[in-house]
């Protein structure tokens, strides 16, 4: 059995103090980093050319967002999945809109608009954007109540999942054969068939399952180009390579507990963190949480994708 590599990190690489800091992405032709606080309704943003200095809190919005993602033909706004569902943001002038709202008249009647928020999410090879929605933790406990959205690139919403608590990271092998998706409560990353002509999913089946007891959960992840998965473990303060077989390669060890996502950007890998539940009884890990942290993985990530619309510019 060969020895798993072991990695630390002792310092943040931005100092940003996040309350939820989530959904990691690389812009690659401005080579800019964004990533949004899901609590404080926050979008951020770090040209990479010029390093931390140029950290900025470009826009707070009314609204929570949990993902985003970039729109094909459109430099000038992104996609994201928010509070109610699927949105606009415009880059130049702050503002967003709804393009899909989630939610029946019936849903929204028994207060799923406020009960629920949106998540983690991704784009597929075809255009597709996927957005897992679950209880608002602000609002109410968690319930095994969530759900896995589909939004097509006519904008024809499908739910795909139901009976998720915590949905979290989102992939696709190279081959676009398999998906892979995360319900951080059942400490384990799932996988599926997937057909990507119509989108669907079958065949489910335990990808990589979190062994040890305790607090640590998977949370966000992401592939690399040669098919692996790194995945961030909120709870113990890890990211973990797992082999397409698998396997655990690597662990990163971070200084906060409450690691959420990685977001490969070139060769880099940038994590994201929240704040720490319990600071009182770890405050080596309330010092540095919410910040971004970094790491040389010497490996590219895996092709993104983005969302496609086949109408009129939205």
């Amino acid at each position: 059995m060969s020895e798993v590599e072991q990695h630390t990190i002792t310092e943040p690489w931005l100092d940003v103090k996040c309350e939820l800091g989530e959904g990691p992405f690389w812009e690659e032709a401005t080579n800019t980093l964004r990533w949004i606080d899901i609590v404080t309704k926050h979008i951020h943003t770090v040209d990479l050319n010029e390093g931390p200095s140029s950290h900025k809190s470009v826009a707070q919005l009314d609204i929570s967002i949990g993902s985003t993602a970039d729109i094909e033909g459109n430099d000038d706004e992104f996609v994201f999945g928010g509070k109610h569902g699927y949105g606009i943001f415009n880059r130049k002038t702050g503002e967003y809109r709804y393009i899909k709202k989630v939610w029946t008249e019936e849903e929204v009647a028994k207060d799923f608009e406020r009960l629920y928020r949106g998540n983690d999410g991704g784009v597929d090879s075809q255009g597709r954007y996927w957005l897992g929605v679950m209880n608002d933790p602000l609002e109410t406990e968690f319930k095994d109540v969530g759900i896995l959205f589909r939004l097509d690139p006519d904008l024809s919403l499908h739910r795909v999942l139901t009976g998720v608590t915590i949905p979290n990271g989102i992939s696709w092998t190279k081959d676009d054969k398999t998906m892979y998706f995360t319900d951080s409560p059942t400490k384990t990353i799932w996988a599926y068939d997937f057909d990507a002509p119509t989108g669907s999913i079958s065949n489910k089946r335990a990808f990589y399952t979190v062994e040890e007891e305790g607090p640590g959960v998977p949370d966000g992840h992401v592939l690399d180009e040669e098919g692996n998965l790194w995945t961030a473990l909120h709870g113990v303060g890890e990211v973990r390579k797992i082999s397409p077989e698998g396997k655990l390669l690597l662990k990163i060890s971070l200084p906060t507990r409450a690691t959420t996502c990685p977001v490969f950007c070139g060769e880099d890998l940038y994590i994201t963190s929240a704040s720490e539940h319990d600071p009182e009884g770890h405050p080596e890990s309330a010092k540095y949480q919410g910040n971004m942290f970094k790491f040389h993985a010497g490996v590219r990530g895996a092709p993104t994708y983005r969302f496609k619309y086949s109408g009129e510019k939205i």
